[in-house]
């Protein structure tokens, strides 16, 4: 399944990739990591501070760990406190504080990393789609176990599949949409035929590492590469593009009322929705963390329009800044995606959690829609 890929036709598109074999398996090297490659990754291993494997968290970073669970949780300060490395941090505790590296017997060495591959493999450049955005999926992701449905049925496996594909779900993302990868013949649109081309990378990519890595070479060559399908299962899922098709599966369950916890494809489906939820919380945090969120974002589409505009492409929707505002972007987004999405995510589990969601979405699209009306007035009063 691991194709030879080849690099990009479009030089503007600023991702360059090289081959790297190990083993039987080819897998892509982001330039990224390829830049900013790190001392732990090559044949320095014994270098890894002990302090950090074995948890031994101090200061503000350590206190802040203590209230992961909390939907507060404020992923940005915990990144300036772990100088940068809130996904390998927050990710390498939640393993550990839930016995799975234990459990499954993880090299410590390996998982460690595995982890840091992972963060380098993440464009720091993006405005939204980097590591930090991969860290606050996988808090949010926590939160969603932890709740009670999800709690009493979720096996180890089910726990450390939803945790491995919150941190991966979007690697070596490039910044663009896959819209705009398709319309300028970009390899990847090409290798995988038009079809999830950024989730089957995200997926693949993940895959790679864990194989480079040896994370999993230990468990019997069947579980490993059942693990890798589900995986991939979990990152396909948060394909935007196929949210209509979830929720309305989703939507179904609930109103049949046949959603069987102790039924492993069903308990898969939950991870799969709760994944999707954790990718698109951003309404639903708190305001000023939901309006940094919304911020960045925006900054990404708009930067993929002046990419266009640059190169004469027609310019995507939402992309294009003089025509849209992270306002209406919002409103659009919280309307048509998320507040469909989270309703029935209530109805599934009608906890504290899913009000407290929906009562901030509530609450952020309402200061939306002020801030436009302040807009539209400021303009009317200035005019001539």
């Amino acid at each position: 399944g691991f194709e030879p890929e080849r690099r990009s036709s479009h030089p503007y598109l600023c991702i360059d990739f090289r081959t790297l074999h190990s083993e039987r398996v080819h897998r892509l090297l982001s330039f990224q990591r390829y830049l900013h490659s790190s001392r732990l990754l090559r044949g320095v291993p014994q270098q890894i501070p002990l302090h950090i494997l074995d948890e031994d968290y101090t200061g503000q970073a350590r206190c802040m760990l203590e209230k992961v669970g909390n939907w507060n949780f404020d992923i940005f300060l915990f990144d300036r406190l772990t100088n940068g490395n809130s996904l390998i941090t927050l990710t390498f505790h939640l393993l550990n504080q839930y016995g799975l590296v234990e459990l499954f017997q993880l090299d410590m060495v390996k998982l460690w990393r595995f982890l840091v591959m992972v963060q380098e493999d993440y464009h720091s450049d993006n405005p939204y789609h980097n590591a930090v955005h991969a860290a606050d999926v996988t808090q949010a992701m926590y939160c969603y176990m932890r709740e009670p449905l999800l709690a009493k049925s979720l096996t180890s496996c089910d726990i450390l599949l939803g945790l491995l594909a919150a941190a991966t779900h979007d690697l070596d993302h490039p910044g663009v949409n896959q819209p705009f990868l398709i319309k300028t013949d970009h390899y990847l649109a090409t290798l995988y035929r038009n079809t999830s081309v950024l989730e089957n990378h995200h997926w693949k990519s993940a895959v790679g590492l864990l194989r480079e890595t040896g994370l999993f070479s230990h468990l019997p060559a069947e579980d490993s590469l059942n693990m890798e399908r589900e995986l991939g299962s979990l990152i396909l899922a948060t394909d935007i593009s196929r949210q209509n098709e979830y929720l309305s599966r989703f939507r179904l369950h609930l109103d049949q009322e046949n959603m069987c916890m102790s039924n492993a494809s069903h308990r898969h489906f939950i991870l799969q929705m709760a994944l999707k939820c954790a990718d698109i919380c951003n309404p639903c945090r708190p305001w000023e963390l939901s309006k940094q969120w919304s911020e960045k974002v925006t900054e990404e589409f708009f930067q993929q329009g002046e990419i266009e505009k640059k190169h004469k492409l027609e310019v995507s929707p939402l992309c294009d800044r003089e025509a849209n505002t992270v306002g209406n972007i919002q409103i659009g987004f919280m309307t048509y995606v998320a507040e469909p999405l989270f309703a029935e995510w209530a109805r599934f589990s009608d906890t504290r959690l899913s009000q407290t969601m929906l009562g901030h979405m509530g609450l952020n699209k309402a200061s939306w829609v002020l801030a436009l009306l302040t807009e539209r007035t400021t303009f009317c009063v200035g005019e001539p």
